[in-house]
């Protein structure tokens, strides 16, 4: 019975170390809500015509992040299926699906809005997986 014992305490020990990565799970938006891409807040996702896919760039930057925030990538971020990384002005990194750098957009009050969508003469529009 005592060595039963030890050996759960042990197992359990094992188990939570497995827990305490110091490295967290990417931050993805990998769920999708009536066919559009949401990120980990529940909140809608965007495109900006502007930004060419593939670039590695967003041309979103300064005041325009005000009002379009990035989808931030962790400075560990790994490319990996559809998403990839891109490299802001600032030296910081944001999510790209398929290319496009993706954003929030400051007004959509709740998970669900899309009040972005087609704004700025149609540049930006809900991301779509």
């Amino acid at each position: 019975m005592k060595l039963l014992s030890a050996s759960i305490l042990a197992a359990a020990l094992l188990a939570g170390c497995g827990s305490m990565s110091s490295s967290p799970a990417p931050d993805t938006p990998t769920r999708t809500v009536d066919g559009v891409l949401i990120g980990p807040t529940g909140m809608t996702l965007y495109t900006f015509a502007r930004d060419t896919a593939g670039s590695g760039k967003s041309v979103c930057n300064a005041q325009c992040a005000t009002n379009w925030p990035p989808l931030m990538a962790p400075e560990s971020a790994k490319p990996m299926g559809g998403y990839s990384v891109v490299v802001r002005d600032d030296g910081k990194k944001q999510w790209a699906y398929k290319g496009q750098p993706l954003y929030y957009w400051a007004k959509d009050a709740k998970a669900g809005d899309r009040t972005g969508d087609g704004m700025l003469q149609g540049a930006w529009k809900v991301a779509r997986p």
